[in-house]
Order: structure tokens, then C-alpha cells, then sequence
């Protein structure tokens, strides 16, 4: 890439592992082509230009040309003239994907979706979802943010007989209005100033398999009015287009807001409302469904480990308890983060409660460090939550702990903890 951020020069390999050509992706900026999940937050290759320092092997997702994501590790360094001058930067990207798979196979873990859980809620919908995905018929997905609202979605997709088809997801709260429609639809050379060649849509770009759109409560009255009328006639024109062509697609919708009470407030159109909500799942908050943090946990964990090649074991209990305390307004997605800053803290073998977050360590709280509770007071204490969120099972109780039965035993022996008989 040069200064301005575009892209100079595109090899093979990036040509296979993104999906786009080198003529498409060569003079264009760099976030429109990788679209990774970096780009606006934490440009890899910016703070390289900005630190002088390259970066190794940092693991991100890039979004292909057709819509799917894939998991690559980047590594960044700088790009100079004769006279020393930074002219540019040079992002090379591993593959990961393969790996990703040779671990699937090795482990049996093939689950659509790759959800973990053993939550009884989600295991219902989860049942749901085996069933809807048989028909093509719409459906709305809700939920608050960082539920796994696009996970599910792919699970249908897998599920379904159009899974050989591509998945494509398109966010409609990242972007205005002119920009959404060009992005649904397409564009013909001309339509439009800048407009210099052919653009497909992501509605082409789904063709034969599935359009996942999310955070579709935030499209505008205009841009609804257009996706009913796709949903209606299941045809579309792109933009400078006098034909329409043909959408097949399968539409999934989600939403973290009440569509219901937008409705009454005449902010989101009846009709269309009716036509996305054929079916509806409503997935809980992480909060809901606390028995799965100590699963998704150790996943994560185990994710970190195989990008950055190391090999922490998992969590103390003091930690794994501090995670079961808190709220979670951010779902899993937060925990995620969580999950994903205590890894890079740890320089041992066992994430501890010390490598978490401030926020789960807050002045007052019963883990606060010095003048709060020790280690074994918590330890007994989650101990306790835990045999009472499960019925003093004590073998359920363990799995929850991710912890071996015997040793339960020996802990509820020794901090005399007094369970019904």
C-alpha cells in the first residue's frame, strides 16, 4: 500500500485467499478490499507506519469477495525509498483456515455454526433452527448485541439445502443510505459519478445461497420500501439498471431492537415487518445463560492459543468465578474481549483473575485486591453460587467449574460447605 492507503501491488496468493483479482483490488483503498475486523478500529499497518514497529503474526478475520469470513494471522512492515523516507507499508496474510478445519476434523467438533453451549435455552434454538432451515421462507433473528445473531444464521445456512451456496452479511447500521443500496443492488457503469465499471451487489454476490441483514431495524423508510418490494416480487434492479434481475436468495434478518415497538411508532413499516418475521428466534443475553460461559471461555482459549501458537491451559477458578459475577451487557462478544486481554496479560500457564480486566476487579467489589476477599474466600463462594444455580448436582456442578468431580469433593470438604441432603 502507498501513503494514501491504497493498494500498489496484489499477488496471487492474496488473490486466492481473499477472492478478489488483481485488477479489482489494486488501485483501490486497502479497508475496501480486506474488510477485515481491524480495519476501522485498529489498522495493523497504520500503527506500524506510526510506531516504526512491524507486527507479527496478528490474528484477524478478512471478509472474501463473496461474503465469507475467514481467520488469518498478518504480519506488517514498512515500505522505503532510497533515502530512507516511508513510502508505504506491506501487509503479508497467512491462511488459517485450513488449520482451522484440520482441528475440527481431529477434535469431531463438526457443530454447525461452530455454537457451544449447554444451555437449555439454546439448545432449544437450536432444535428450532434445524427446522426452519427446511424451508426458505424469511426469518428475523433477535437479540442484543453480541449474542451470536449471525452465528445462528449461519447455522441455518449449513443446514439448509442452498449450503453449498455462498453466506454474505451485510451489517445495514454501518452504513447510509446511498451506500447501502449500491452495496445491496449493485451498480452499471455511469450510474453514478465515480462509477467506472460494473459493480455487483451483495444480493448478486448471494445468488444461490443465503443474505444474512443485519441490524435491519436501522434502515431507513426509503430503504425499506425497496427491500419489501424485493421480499414481494423477488426481483431487484441495480442502480443505472432499467432490468431487474433475479434475487434468488434466502433472507435472514436480525435485529438487537423491539421492531414491534418501532412498528406502533411508525419508524419501521408494518408490512415489511410482517414479511422478514415469518419466523422468529429470540436469542438470550449471555446473562441468560451463564452454565455456557465456562465453555466459551476455555474455546476462546483455545482459538488464542492456536493463532498466537501457545499453550495456556485455561482459567484459575478465582477467574472463572469473577466471569460467572458478572452482568454482561456486552454478551458474548464482551467475553470475547475478556477472554481475549487476560491472554495476552498471562505469560504463564493458567489465566488468573489478576490478568482480567480492571472492570472485573471495581473498588468495592468482593475481588478487589488488598482490604477484599482472598483467593479461597472466592473460591468457596463460587463454589457455593454454583451448586445452588445447580440443584447441588454435584457432577453438574463440576462440569459448570470445569473442574473433575473428586476435586469438588475435596473443595466442599475443605471449605465446609454445608449442601441439603
Amino acid at each position: 500500500m502507498d501513503r494514501d492507503w491504497r493498494v500498489t501491488l496484489f499477488n496471487r496468493a492474496a488473490e486466492e485467499i481473499t477472492g478478489i483479482s488483481r485488477g479489482e483490488a489494486e488501485g483501490r483503498f486497502c479497508w475496501e478490499v480486506f474488510r477485515t475486523t481491524v480495519c476501522e478500529t485498529d489498522c495493523v499497518l497504520r500503527r506500524t507506519i506510526e510506531t516504526g514497529r512491524p507486527i507479527v503474526n496478528h490474528p484477524v478475520y478478512i471478509v472474501r469477495g463473496d461474503g465469507e469470513r475467514i481467520p488469518v494471522s498478518v504480519s506488517t512492515a514498512l515500505l522505503k525509498d532510497g533515502s530512507g523516507t516511508v513510502v508505504g507499508g506491506v501487509e503479508t496474510f497467512r491462511d488459517l483456515s485450513l488449520l482451522e478445519e484440520l482441528r475440527k476434523e481431529i477434535k469431531g467438533q463438526r457443530a454447525p455454526g461452530d455454537i457451544i453451549t449447554k444451555s437449555p435455552k439454546m439448545m432449544r434454538i437450536l432444535d428450532l433452527l434445524q427446522r426452519i432451515a427446511e424451508s426458505d421462507s424469511t426469518f428475523l433473528i433477535e437479540g442484543p448485541s453480541g449474542t451470536g445473531k449471525e452465528m445462528c444464521a449461519r447455522v441455518a445456512h449449513e443446514l439448509s439445502h442452498r449450503s453449498k451456496g455462498p453466506f454474505v452479511a451485510v451489517n445495514c447500521g454501518a452504513l447510509p443510505d446511498s451506500l447501502l443500496e449500491s452495496e445491496l443492488f449493485g451498480y452499471l457503469a455511469g450510474a453514478f459519478t465515480d462509477a467506472r465499471r460494473d459493480k455487483p451487489g451483495r444480493f448478486a454476490a448471494a445468488k444461490g445461497g443465503t443474505l444474512f441483514l443485519d441490524e435491519i431495524g436501522d434502515v431507513s423508510q426509503a430503504m425499506q420500501v425497496r427491500l419489501l418490494r424485493v421480499l414481494q416480487e423477488r426481483r431487484f434492479e441495480p442502480l443505472g439498471s432499467n432490468e431487474s434481475v433475479e434475487a434468488d436468495v434466502r433472507i435472514i434478518a436480525a435485529t438487537n431492537k423491539n421492531l414491534k415497538a418501532l412498528v406502533a411508532k411508525q419508524i419501521f413499516r408494518e408490512d415489511l415487518f410482517y414479511r422478514i418475521n415469518v419466523v422468529s428466534i429470540v436469542l438470550p443475553p449471555l446473562g441468560e445463560r451463564k452454565e455456557d460461559i465456562p465453555l466459551l471461555a476455555n474455546h476462546f482459549v483455545e482459538r488464542f492459543n492456536r493463532l498466537q501458537g501457545r499453550e495456556v491451559l485455561g482459567l484459575q477458578p478465582e477467574a472463572v468465578s469473577a466471569l460467572l459475577r458478572h452482568d454482561w451487557p456486552g454478551n458474548v462478544r464482551e467475553l470475547e474481549n475478556a477472554v481475549e486481554h487476560a491472554f495476552i496479560l498471562c505469560r504463564g500457564d493458567w489465566i488468573g483473575l489478576e490478568h482480567l480486566p480492571d472492570y472485573f476487579l471495581p473498588e468495592g467489589n468482593n475481588f478487589a485486591v488488598g482490604g477484599g476477599l482472598s483467593l479461597a474466600e472466592i473460591e468457596a463462594t463460587a463454589i457455593k453460587e454454583a451448586l445452588t444455580r445447580n440443584g447441588f448436582k454435584r457432577l453438574a456442578t463440576a462440569r459448570e467449574l470445569g473442574i473433575d468431580k473428586n476435586t469438588l469433593r475435596r473443595k466442599i470438604h475443605k471449605y465446609d460447605i454445608r449442601t441439603p441432603r
